[in-house]
């Protein structure tokens, strides 16, 4: 038998093969609901409005980005296997002729390239033998048109409608001649609709502000460093999107933005972004807010706002009605003044009773009146169902709790059911225990082991000294020789960064005891600590440090995270 027509007829088997391939993907499609069709150039260039072309030359070209075809995109597969039986002589002589011994070997295949991918312009069959040969790169002749839409190679044609309606938000918008290098892709129909709406809002009341009207490159500006990037960055700093593979950030964006106005209008206060994430976060994963888990959480997100601005922008204070809930009131108001924040009341009901009590209502307008004369921006919000459940929820909208410290855990399995106990473990803010009166929080000691939490406690004793001007000692207890002197270095070097002076102190002796005695001793009247840092059983069988302090509180204690 002639060589060329040996070369033919293993081209023929070959053809053969990749036809019945073709046909179990055809089933498989079917089943699993993703097409396994060709994408049509001229479809995508009509949806997408596709613009002028520039001829790139001969390139080296992946084969897996071909997905489409100019005119030819119902002959083949998504993977370019043949589709139709008429096809079986003209996919054999281009094989044979390519891939024989005595042929030249295969001339490039001429493309248009949109965005990551390419549409065969000439050379289908080409890259189909390609394909059937496990080639992973092809030479080709590339002209590429221009978009601004990105498509990549998993792009499915159920996806143009959502990219025709990108491709019509641009045009309406001309944000890509103001931000050129901006993704805002979405994975859902309908949605560029309520993105366009966001930035014209913003305009709306951009003009409002400024008393002018707004050009549309100055909205589009600021919409995307005021608005979105805000929301973008509290998405990321939470990470949301390892819950949503298959979703962008621009639909997480628009995601958080409507929890963030749906919580709005439920509490009655303004919500930040980040919040609003965090809150989210929560709900999509009950161990985001875990104690443990959120260690150190709070100062990464707070870490700008620690040098920017105030650190406690929105505060949370629950009141029962009783009066150490109105002495918490007192010291949160304080606060609030000082760094200039939003002071939230938070009143909450037994299980499912109505939130028309009379009783919330008196407590709610005494509680206004008190922030009023305070000149404290106030909200208020009552609930009902478990306590410390409702206060460690809504603690994930601010910066910080404070509440009374009247119900101190008791001594051994009995104070496992203390509110207070578990609010402390279970919240992801800082809290500020208040056992009596308002006390100025100008003297401050704070409980250093090394440990991450009492680095948080670092972080924020800190900031108070820079900030509030508050007096700060700084001591390490060495309870069994588990506390060396030389873990002082790691605060003092700290301060030294904040160019700020403290009084350093390393002292052998029981925690709590050694804590007390300096309290009284150095008439301080705020002392930092972190919060729980051993597990149940040792709380109950050893004790723990915090709930003794707790115990024999007279002064403030902050507990970080």
């Amino acid at each position: 038998m002639p060589f060329e027509k040996l070369e033919y007829q293993n081209a023929l088997e070959d053809f053969r093969r990749a036809r019945q391939q073709a046909a179990l993907q055809s089933v498989v499609a079917r089943l699993t609901g993703r097409s396994n069709q060709l994408l049509s150039y001229e479809d995508v260039a009509k949806k997408l409005r596709l613009g002028g072309r520039a001829d790139r030359g001969v390139q080296t070209i992946p084969v897996a980005a071909i997905v489409g075809s100019v005119g030819r995109y119902t002959d083949f597969t998504r993977t370019f296997l043949p589709r139709q039986n008429t096809d079986q002589q003209r996919w054999a002589n281009v094989k044979a002729a390519t891939t024989g011994v005595l042929s030249p070997g295969m001339p490039p295949i001429d493309v248009y390239k949109v965005g990551q991918v390419y549409f065969v312009l000439d050379g289908n069959h080409r890259v189909s033998i390609a394909r059937q040969e496990g080639m992973r790169m092809i030479e080709a002749h590339v002209i590429e048109v221009q978009t601004s839409i990105p498509l990549t190679p998993d792009i499915q044609p159920d996806d143009l409608i959502i990219k025709a309606e990108y491709a019509q938000f641009l045009e309406q918008t001309d944000l890509a001649s103001v931000l050129p290098k901006i993704d805002l892709s979405l994975t859902a129909p309908g949605q560029y609709a309520r993105l366009k709406e966001h930035i014209e809002v913003h305009r709306y009341f951009m003009g409002l502000e400024q008393q002018r009207d707004i050009t549309n490159p100055e909205a589009i500006l600021s919409w995307y460093d005021r608005v979105y990037l805000p929301v973008v960055t509290a998405i990321r700093e939470r990470g949301l999107l390892r819950w949503f593979p298959e979703r962008t950030e621009t639909d997480l964006y628009l995601w958080v933005s409507e929890h963030r106005q749906a919580l709005q209008e439920q509490m009655g206060w303004e919500v930040r972004p980040e919040a609003a994430a965090a809150d989210l976060a929560v709900k999509k994963d009950s161990r985001a807010g875990d104690d443990e888990s959120e260690t150190g959480r709070w100062r990464t997100v707070k870490m700008l706002d620690r040098y920017t601005e105030h650190l406690f922008m929105d505060i949370l204070v629950p009141i029962s009605g009783l009066p150490a809930s109105w002495q918490a009131a007192d010291q949160a108001i304080g606060v609030a003044r000082r760094e200039r924040a939003r002071l939230h009341g938070l009143y909450v009901l037994p299980g499912n009773a109505q939130q028309t009590d009379p009783q919330a209502e008196a407590i709610k307008s005494q509680f206004l009146q008190k922030c009023s004369q305070g000149g404290v921006e106030a909200s208020f919000l009552v609930e009902s169902g478990s306590i410390s459940r409702r206060i460690c929820a809504r603690a994930l909208l601010t910066d910080l709790v404070v509440l009374s410290a009247e119900h101190p855990p008791e001594v051994g399995l009995a104070g496992l059911g203390s509110g207070l106990r578990n609010i402390i473990r279970k919240c992801s803010r800082p809290l500020l225990a208040i056992p009596g009166e308002a006390s100025p929080l100008d003297r401050a000691l704070l409980a250093f082991d090394g440990s991450p939490k009492s680095k948080e406690a670092l972080f924020v004793a800190t900031y108070l000294a820079e900030v509030w001007q508050t007096a700060l000692t700084v001591v390490a207890v060495s309870e069994r020789r588990r506390v060396q002197p030389s873990t002082l270095d790691y605060p003092r070097a700290y301060l030294d960064l904040h160019e700020l002076q403290a009084e350093f102190i390393h002292v052998e002796g029981p925690v709590d005891e050694v804590l007390h005695t300096m309290m009284h001793e150095h008439n301080l009247n705020l002392l930092l600590m972190g919060g729980y840092s051993i597990s149940t059983l040792e709380e109950v069988l050893v004790g723990s440090a915090v709930n003794q302090m707790l115990r024999q509180q007279h002064w403030p204690i902050f507990f970080c995270k």
